[in-house]
């Protein structure tokens, strides 16, 4: 029996995933690992794409990019070498044959060998920073080393760059301690400094290449067999059993940690979220899109994670409650810089929706505000807690309190419970329908709400950015089509309109094979999401009605930056009625553009966000320390300026509702959690002009639902 696990429950579906019964002399383990994945990628993925040679091209080269995104172990001569099996990937998947995997990896160990010898004979000997020279970080912009004499001239530049940075760090450190005052920091000599970040950076390659050499075979192999998944679509992948172990902790929102969901990508460990309420939430500095270079224990040195496996790195972070670990990021513009953070467990309470009511100034007005940082679901305990019915229950209270308008904030909510997503769109209107759904093969499905009552029929604004994906643009999508709320945020959403599935391959194995058991689990998309008036939310995602600024407005970002994602396509609308005529949603968007065009805040973060694209774009840097320090120093005075930005608005006032106020009042850690919460919401200028769009809203009369059913 095929035993699923669900990421977007939402409707029975049936699987041609057959058992698989190799002939005796074929009991491989690794063979029937991939015969297994191949067999659930032609009958069960979204996309019926054939294993040929546009397939072996694929998965050849975004294999060889993961393996050495840096560009620091493969020659040229070594990449010429490998382009005879370019073809011939395809024809091996089909007979379960690792070919091309062991001749690839074959060169990469070798190479892994010869470079160990690079970075002790280079970080042995004392730098010259005077010297005038470059260094472009950019891998993407590099050649392969044609010879060892380039691949170590690579190496040195490297190394020398990295050596550089934390010379300009201790350098900063000193300068401001002398600025201050401060006699606790030790004002080294120029050689001395140079000495103990070359002995910095030596210890961190110490450590990396211990650890690369305890991954195993399996590991290796592994990161071959997400190649052949990711040429389907980027939510397509392969788990061993100790990577599904690390995936369902990640899911359960109770573990002891930091709460970072972390991925690997192209050689860095990126932090994809972060989870409400967690450590890394309250302290505030690590962000989704950054990248976590080094990882240290407290006191201890801080091991370079760079080119690691993400379950090797998870390990380095996660910790008891109570201890500290210091992180070394990489921020979007390329600033680096160490936070500390305690680790603690992590507080699935804050994971719910909690709302609060605003009033901005002399207003009347009174916008209720909920904060929905996932469309959660407790499938495994019976009356378990889900958005759906909370969010009806946070509507509730707002109501008895009176609110004139509602605004729900769906901004870095990565999605859930596709059932919630319908049951909270019927929330704001009549019946009708929420969203379609489309197998890989038969019509696609509607999904609706059938509940004729409405809970709240006022001003409604929904707020996403670019990391707002799946049920989160779901949900708004529906509420733009209806004409029943105002959508603000970032330009477009991120894009990611496909469900995805578990598959435990043990189950497909019969008992003659129980002794290679467990073999790990594959997770394929199976479905694709549409929008009432049928367009896929796949790649475009939802378009704002009010763009606002950001600071990463001009980074490319979302599903299309994905390797090989599903396209964008539309299918044919279902019958819908409008909520209205859309005419008071444009005029009180003319409104607020108008407003944030000239809004000094906004202003300058378009600035800032042209700024840190800018530093993005730049990526030749400087290995003379005179120059790069200079740079530094003029970077640094600059982003403090944009640091003071955030003043907070001081004529925004709150009030907690009743229900929610007994319980606060019960505990002293969650009325510190709501004082912080409450500080966070004032100096949230993207709120406050939320609250100016319910403020515009409240103006117009109530109207029923009307009879227009439009089709698109």
């Amino acid at each position: 029996m095929l035993r699923l696990r669900v990421l977007f429950p939402a409707l029975l579906v049936f699987f041609t995933f057959t058992s698989y019964t190799p002939a005796p002399a074929d009991i491989d383990k690794n063979k029937v690992i991939l015969d297994l994945i191949v067999q659930g990628l032609s009958t069960n993925h979204y996309k019926d794409i054939p294993i040929d040679d546009q397939f072996s091209i694929k998965v050849y080269d975004l294999y060889l990019k993961r393996l050495d995104y840096n560009k620091r172990f493969f020659l040229q001569s070594d990449m010429d070498a490998l382009r005879m099996y370019r073809m011939q990937v395809d024809d091996q998947v089909k007979k379960g044959d690792y070919t091309f995997f062991d001749k690839a990896i074959g060169i990469f160990n070798k190479r892994f060998d010869q470079t160990e010898k690079y970075y002790k004979d280079i970080l042995d000997k004392p730098m010259d920073f005077t010297v005038n020279e470059t260094f472009e970080t950019d891998p993407e912009k590099r050649s392969y080393p044609k010879n060892e004499k380039e691949m170590i001239d690579l190496w040195r530049k490297s190394l020398k760059y990295q050596v550089l940075v934390k010379i300009d760090e201790q350098l900063q450190r000193q300068e401001e301690a002398t600025e201050k005052k401060d006699t606790s920091v030790k004002i080294l000599s120029l050689a001395e400094i140079e000495k103990d970040a070359r002995e910095k950076v030596r210890k961190s390659y110490d450590n990396f290449y211990t650890r690369m050499r305890k991954i195993d075979m399996d590991e290796q192999r592994s990161l071959y067999l997400n190649a052949i998944t990711s040429t389907f679509d980027p939510h397509t992948n392969f788990f061993p059993p100790k990577d599904k172990e690390n995936f369902d902790i990640s899911m359960s929102g109770q573990l002891e940690g930091i709460g970072a969901t972390l991925q690997e990508d192209n050689g860095y460990i990126k932090v994809t979220s972060i989870v409400p309420g967690s450590p890394s939430y309250k302290q505030g500095e690590l962000k989704e899109g950054d990248y976590i270079l080094k990882v240290a224990q407290a006191t201890g040195e801080p091991v370079d994670i760079v080119d690691m496996p993400v379950d090797e790195a998870v390990k380095l972070i996660r910790g008891k409650k109570g201890t500290e670990v210091k992180l070394t990021i990489k921020k979007k513009d390329g600033i680096i810089k160490t936070i500390s953070i305690i680790r603690d467990v992590v507080q699935l309470e804050e994971t719910y929706a909690k709302s609060t009511i605003l009033q901005k100034g002399e207003n009347k007005v009174k916008v209720g505000y909920v904060h929905l940082p996932k469309f959660y679901a407790d499938f495994s305990h019976q009356g378990g807690r889900n958005s759906g019915t909370d969010m009806a229950k946070e509507i509730a209270k707002l109501q008895q309190e009176g609110v004139d308008g509602i605004v729900i904030d769906l901004r870095n909510n990565g999605g859930g419970s596709l059932q919630d997503v319908v049951d909270m769109g019927g929330l704001f209107i009549g019946t009708g329908p929420i969203v379609q759904i489309k197998p890989r093969a038969g019509a696609p499905y509607v999904m609706e709400d059938r509940d004729p009552s409405v809970k709240w029929d006022g001003p409604l604004v929904i707020m996403i950015n670019e990391y707002s994906a799946s049920a989160s643009e779901i949900l708004a999508a529906a509420m733009q089509d209806y004409g029943r709320a105002v959508i603000i945020g970032s330009e477009t959403s991120f894009g990611k309109g496909t469900v995805q599935r578990f598959f435990d391959l043990d189950d497909f194995v019969g008992s003659e094979l129980e002794g290679i058991k467990p073999l790990g689990t594959v997770k394929l998309t199976t479905q694709k999401f549409y929008r009432i008036d049928g367009r896929t939310t796949q790649l475009r995602g939802v378009s704002s009605d009010v763009v606002l600024p950001d600071n990463y407005a001009y980074f490319e970002s979302g599903e299309e930056e994905e390797d090989y994602p599903l396209e964008w396509d539309e299918i044919n609308p279902v019958r819908y009625e409008r909520w209205s005529n859309g005419k008071e949603i444009k005029e009180v968007s003319a409104l607020s553009k108008n407003r944030v065009k000239t809004n000094a805040y906004f202003q300058k973060i378009d600035e800032n966000a042209k700024r840190l694209k800018s530093l993005s774009d730049s990526t030749v840097q400087t290995l003379n320390l005179e120059q790069f320090h200079k740079r530094s120093n003029q970077l640094d005075a600059i982003a403090k300026q944009y640091d003071k930005l955030e003043k907070g608005d001081s004529t925004l006032a709150f009030t907690t509702p009743k229900d929610d106020l007994v319980i606060i009042n019960s505990d002293t850690t969650r009325q510190q959690t709501n004082k912080k919460w409450h500080e966070d919401i004032r100096k949230d200028m993207y709120i406050g002009e939320a609250i100016n769009v319910i403020q515009d809203l409240a103006k117009y009369p109530k109207h029923p639902v009307t009879n227009n059913a439009e089709k698109r």
